[in-house]
């Protein structure tokens, strides 16, 4: 199972401070008891939340982890049930950062299900939302449930580039067990995989490029400065024997890397 508890180190941090000022610890501690195997625990922690946390702003703080406590314990019927109720209260005007956790509710749930093209659309949008309020630890952790749906679905180069971006997310960041977990998820690498000699890097930019992506986006999304990607598509344009990007895109479709 994926590592839908990532966030560990994150909540058990949260539990401290909440403790240290009275507060009450759950559900970060629900979910410090569902990633060590406590999911009886865990439920009846979120459940007494449920039962006890009823205005709206309080619902959308807790419904998205309240729903990962309840995928840890492998009950998918009642972590839909969360993540239909966060998806209206997330239409609240400002609430961006609520409907890129509707979203990202909805990946996990679907990916547990096995339901890997639904998985896509919805972590797409959680993605694109985190990086609309700027969240980039919560937007590789969407990124990290998109890599493993393309993986799935046999698309090795698109989950790779994706849970490649995602490990070095987590590194910047200093989330090394969650980066851990990326990388574990990255495909295993065929030798001469390649053709022409593409390197991994070049390929992440090929596909890129390949869905329609601007210099400045490759960059962001893989943490290159733009000199750094213009010259990567200097070498790809060599090595594909190419003139432009849609020349190198078409390629990349006709190659089976996009």
């Amino acid at each position: 199972m994926m590592l839908i508890c990532g966030e560990l180190a994150a909540a058990e941090q949260a539990y401290q401070v909440s403790a240290e000022h009275g507060g009450d610890p759950q559900p970060g501690l629900a979910r410090l008891w569902a990633g060590r195997g406590d999911t009886q625990a865990a439920v009846a922690a979120v459940e007494r939340c449920l039962r006890v946390r009823t205005v709206p702003a309080q619902r959308n703080r807790l419904l998205p982890q309240a729903n990962d406590v309840f995928l840890m314990a492998g009950d998918t019927e009642r972590a839909g049930a969360l993540a239909a109720e966060l998806e209206p209260l997330a239409q609240q005007p400002g609430c961006e950062s609520a409907l890129a956790a509707a979203a990202h509710a909805y990946a996990c749930l679907e990916l547990a299900r096995g339901d890997a093209p639904a998985v896509l659309l919805y972590a797409r949008k959680a993605i694109q939302g985190w990086d609309r309020v700027g969240c980039p630890y919560r937007a590789a952790r969407s990124r990290l449930v998109l890599g493993c749906a393309l993986r799935q679905l046999g698309d090795q180069g698109s989950a790779h580039a994706e849970l490649q971006a995602a490990a070095d997310t987590f590194r910047r960041l200093g989330a090394l067990p969650e980066a851990r977990e990326a990388q574990n998820q990255l495909p295993v690498p065929l030798p001469g995989r390649y053709p022409v000699g593409l390197t991994e890097r070049e390929v992440q930019v090929l596909q890129l490029v390949a869905a329609g992506r601007s210099n400045r986006d490759i960059a962001a999304q893989l943490y290159l400065s733009e000199k750094t990607v213009a010259r990567h598509l200097s070498n790809i344009f060599a090595k594909l024997d190419v003139g432009s990007r849609t020349a190198a895109a078409a390629w990349t479709f006709a190659h089976h890397l996009a």
